[in-house]
């Protein structure tokens, strides 16, 4: 069997140092959020100024699972034509807002 020689790979992106810890800290905390107000309304802004209005129905380590109408042209979503399960990533939340208390 021949040896292969390992070809040494060129890092194209390296995160700062700090953004680890941020996003780290950032999903820990919105996870214990969104955990705690499970099938709530809710009003979610991402960092890309897409806002989403419906119940939490699932929160992971990593995901908010959002059911709500869903929006046109969003291929994420796992829909029927009158609801939609949308996968959020925790750290592009920007705001969520209760709906109703």
């Amino acid at each position: 069997m021949s040896e292969q020689k390992a070809i040494p790979a060129s890092i194209i992106y390296q995160a700062d140092a700090g953004h680890n810890n941020v996003i780290h800290n950032t999903r820990r905390k919105l996870h214990e959020l969104c955990a705690g107000h499970m099938h709530r309304a809710i009003r979610v802004e991402t960092v890309d100024g897409i806002v989403y209005e419906g119940m939490i129905t699932h929160v992971d380590r990593c995901f908010l699972y959002l059911h709500c109408v869903p929006v046109l042209g969003d291929g994420r979503a796992f829909f029927n034509p009158n609801s939609a399960i949308i996968p959020l990533v925790l750290y592009e939340l920007l705001v969520i807002t209760l709906l109703y208390t």
